[in-house]
C-alpha cells in the first residue's frame, strides 16, 4: 500500500506537470540524417551498428577541442558548440558566471551548473549564489534549445529530448560537448578543482560528462536513472514524447537506441582511468514518477557491483518537489558541503 505522503507527492506531480505551457505532441522521426544516416534505407540496421560503435568508442565521440571564440561580457559566457545542430540559434553556447569572491589571487574551485529540462534563463541562479557563498564559482550554461538557445516556433526544448530518436541523439552529444567545452574555459582562466552538478537531464548529461572528463574532481546530481530511454518512456514529464515514439519503436529499441547518451554503459569508467579520484554524491526521491524509483535502485547497485565510489540521500519527495521546501533545503546543504569539501585542496 501506499502511504499517505506518497500519495500527497503524486498529486503534487502530476498538477505541477499538468501547469506547464507549451507542451505539444511532436511527430515520431528516425531522424538519421541528424546522426550520419541520411540515405541509409534500414534505419533499425544503421541504429544497431551505430549505437554499438558509439558506445565503445564513446571517448572519441564525445571528444571536444577548447572553443576558438570564447568571449565573456557582463558574466555572460559565449563560445560556438563543437557539435553544428541546423539551427545557428542553438550552436551558440550560453552560460551565466557567478564568480566567487575571494581575498587571495587563487580561483579557488568552479562548479558548471546543469538545470533541468525546460528551465528558463534565470531558474537555478540561487543554487549558483548559494554555491558562492561557500567559496565556489558557478557558471551555469544553457542547454541545448534551452532559453538563449531556443529555435524558432520552439519555447519549449522540444528537440533535446522528443521524438526524433537522430536529433535526439545528437542534443545529448552536443550537451555533452558543451559541457566540456565550458570546463576548458575554466581551466584556461585558472580554475584546476571542477565539478559538476546536474539536475534532472542536467544530471545524466553531468554524469555522462564526469565518466569521459578527466578534469572533473566531483559530480552532484539530483535525481538519477540508468537509461535515457527508460526516463522518456516511463515517466511522468515526457508522456507526450513517449506518446509519439511509440508508434515507431518498443520501449526496448528505445532504451537500446538511446543507449550511447545514457549514463548506465559508462559507469565501469567511473573505477579507473578518467574515474581515479572522482568524488559522486546522488540525490534521489523515493515518489519520483518521472525518474523512477526501480529504475535509480538499478543505477546505485550497478555502481556497488562496479565497485565505484559514492555518497546517496534518499529523500522522501519526487521529481518536481524536490525543488521546493522542504527538501530543496535539505537537498541544497548536502550538495553544497559534498561539492566544497570534495573540491577542497
Amino acid at each position: 500500500m501506499t502511504s499517505w505522503l506518497e500519495r500527497k507527492i503524486h498529486r503534487y506531480e502530476r498538477m505541477r506537470f499538468a501547469q506547464e505551457p507549451n507542451r505539444r505532441t511532436l511527430p515520431f522521426d528516425w531522424g538519421l540524417e541528424h546522426i550520419g544516416g541520411a540515405s541509409h534505407p534500414e534505419p533499425r540496421a544503421f541504429l544497431e551498428r551505430f549505437v554499438t560503435e558509439a558506445v565503445a568508442q564513446s571517448d572519441d565521440w564525445y571528444a571536444v577541442t577548447p572553443a576558438s571564440d570564447y568571449a565573456l561580457a557582463d558574466n555572460v559566457l559565449t563560445f560556438t558548440s563543437a557539435i553544428a545542430s541546423p539551427w545557428p540559434e542553438n550552436n551558440r553556447v550560453h552560460a551565466q558566471l557567478f564568480p566567487a569572491r575571494r581575498n587571495d589571487k587563487a580561483k579557488g574551485p568552479a562548479v558548471v551548473v546543469l538545470a533541468q529540462w525546460n528551465a528558463r534563463w534565470e531558474e537555478q541562479q540561487n543554487v549558483c549564489r548559494w554555491l558562492n557563498r561557500l567559496g565556489i564559482t558557478a557558471i551555469k550554461m544553457s542547454l541545448p534549445y534551452h532559453d538563449r538557445r531556443a529555435i524558432p516556433g520552439h519555447p519549449r526544448a522540444d528537440h533535446l529530448v522528443g521524438p526524433n530518436i537522430g536529433l535526439t541523439m545528437q542534443a545529448g552529444r552536443q550537451a555533452v560537448a558543451d559541457v566540456r567545452r565550458t570546463l576548458r574555459w575554466l581551466q584556461q582562466q585558472g580554475y584546476n578543482r571542477l565539478g559538476v552538478l546536474g539536475t534532472s537531464i542536467g544530471s545524466a548529461i553531468g554524469f555522462i560528462t564526469m565518466c569521459h572528463e578527466p578534469a572533473l574532481r566531483a559530480g552532484a546530481f539530483l535525481h538519477a536513472s540508468t537509461y535515457f530511454g527508460e526516463v522518456v518512456s516511463h515517466g511522468l514529464t515526457t508522456q507526450n514524447v513517449w506518446e509519439s515514439l511509440q508508434t515507431g519503436v518498443s520501449r526496448e529499441e528505445l532504451r537500446h537506441y538511446w543507449s550511447p547518451i545514457s549514463p548506465f554503459p559508462y559507469i565501469s569508467k567511473l573505477r579507473n582511468g578518467n574515474g581515479a579520484g572522482k568524488k559522486l554524491l546522488l540525490i534521489t526521491g523515493r515518489y519520483d514518477p518521472t525518474f523512477w524509483p526501480e529504475f535509480t535502485d538499478a543505477l546505485l547497485e550497478k555502481l556497488r557491483g562496479e565497485q565505484v565510489e559514492f555518497e546517496n540521500l534518499s529523500l522522501p519527495c519526487g521529481h518536481y518537489s524536490l525543488g521546493v521546501a522542504p527538501f530543496s533545503y535539505v537537498a541544497g546543504l548536502r550538495f553544497g558541503r559534498f561539492l566544497r569539501r570534495a573540491l577542497a585542496e
